[in-house]
């Protein structure tokens, strides 16, 4: 299996990097026009009848509850949800007022749950009556993607296969390891996402960095802070495109049938810096990371370092605000909400903990027309800050569910939520 090692060298010597125009973009303040804050949520969980608050027009209803870490969603053919149970694990250097941020955030624990549950709704009354445990004994699952008869899973430190039979709903069978990729990262950069494009003859994985911004040299960046790309068999696995601090949420844009992705950027520029983003996903094309941010705008802590790369970073297509945590991506393309959704990205904002005031903790909706966001992020489903230290609950991932309802995980609070429009 050939591999293109290095996230920035293996671009550049084979090639590959390519310019891309970039769209006009936001105004940016200099760097440390504000001084970098920690402020980590308290989470007071949902007290009870109340929900997050979605738009006149919708219910948003408990869709299941009681997991461990709901972290990512996955819908299969036959309507199945697949639900990844996994969470950031404490480093053990971690400073105390790191440890204590954490264990504020309810993110961080000692153990993982390390398993994938599914989610039957038979009757399609929008509650599902079957619940079992899918999967078991993985490593940090995250996303997931079922090829042919194939179930393919993003554990932390690979990708793996089991056979799947339509309708089961435990899979037994031992995993065949098909990638295997840097584990952890910075922060909640141990996430894996996967994607397989329309006909199944391709992955994509992406890998968030290992540091915020390349502070402990580029050597631990390996394979890291990109979209990478293989063969469903493990073969040809290659950079896609780089420069992409912490990709998350991948979706197909359907239009276009470009790829786009929900990108994490940098910390402890100011409150203002850096604005996490949506873009489409160029082949070969470099954004930055960790020389510039939103183009070719140069970070100061990497000052000179990379001219080149900084000449050559493209601007990403649509600002999320800075420490919002973006994360979930989904385009609505089913037809239940009414049309200004239709075609339209919904974003997980899971919130900032880099903030003087807290950003995200929402899910917002971006408007698209002829692929391309049509319209400023707006708010969708708000309600999740309850003062100025603290939130019920945190927003990760988004999907479209069979019956064209939004499911939403809430990761802190171990519960997804359900929003539709209300029958008339």
């Amino acid at each position: 299996m050939r591999v293109l090692l290095s996230p920035l060298v293996a671009l550049i010597g084979s090639g590959l990097l390519i310019a891309v125009d970039p769209p006009a973009g936001p105004k940016l303040p200099p760097p440390f026009e504000t001084k970098s804050v920690t402020k980590h949520p308290k989470v007071i969980g949902w007290p009870e009848g109340k929900t997050p608050k979605a738009p006149d027009g919708f219910a948003v209803t408990p869709y299941a509850e009681a997991f461990d870490s709901p972290r990512w969603l996955y819908v299969l053919p036959n309507g199945d949800v697949l639900v990844a149970e996994a969470r950031t694990l404490p480093k053990p250097d971690a400073k105390p007022e790191q440890k204590e941020g954490m264990k504020k955030s309810k993110t961080v624990t000692g153990t993982s749950a390390n398993r994938i549950t599914l989610l039957r709704d038979a009757d399609k009354d929008g509650k599902p009556e079957v619940r079992e445990v899918f999967l078991d004994g993985l490593n940090q699952p995250f996303g997931m993607a079922l090829i042919g008869d194939h179930l393919y899973v993003a554990n932390t430190d690979g990708v793996v296969r089991f056979p799947y039979t339509t309708g089961e709903t435990r899979i037994t069978a031992k995993g065949t390891p098909v990638l295997h990729l840097p584990i952890g990262g910075y922060n909640n950069h141990w996430t894996r996402n996967l994607l397989a494009n329309a006909d199944g003859s391709k992955l994509y994985v992406s890998v968030g960095s290992a540091s915020n911004v390349g502070e402990n040299g580029m050597k631990e960046e390996v394979l890291r802070a990109n979209i990478l790309e293989a063969n469903p068999d493990g073969t040809g696995l290659r950079v896609f495109a780089g420069g992409l601090r912490n990709p998350v949420g991948m979706a197909w844009e359907p239009q276009t049938k470009s790829l786009w992705t929900a990108v994490n950027e940098r910390d402890a520029l100011g409150d203002e810096l850096v604005p996490d983003y949506i873009t489409s996903v160029k082949d070969g094309a470099f954004y930055g990371w960790p020389y510039s941010y939103f183009g070719k705008n140069e970070d100061p802590r990497r000052k000179g370092e990379r001219p080149d790369l900084v000449a050559k970073a493209a601007a990403p297509d649509m600002a999320l605000g800075s420490h919002t945590a973006s994360l979930g991506l989904a385009f609505y393309t089913a037809t239940a909400f009414p049309e200004k959704y239709r075609g339209g990205a919904f974003v997980g904002q899971r919130g900032s903990w880099n903030r003087s005031q807290f950003a995200g903790y929402r899910v917002a909706f971006v408007p698209f027309k002829d692929g391309k966001p049509a319209g400023v992020a707006e708010d969708f489903l708000t309600g999740f800050i309850a003062n100025v230290d603290e939130v019920y609950g945190r927003p990760v991932c988004v999907c479209v569910a069979p019956d064209g309802a939004l499911l939403v995980t809430d990761d802190v609070t171990d519960r997804i939520w359900r929003v539709a429009p209300v029958k008339k």
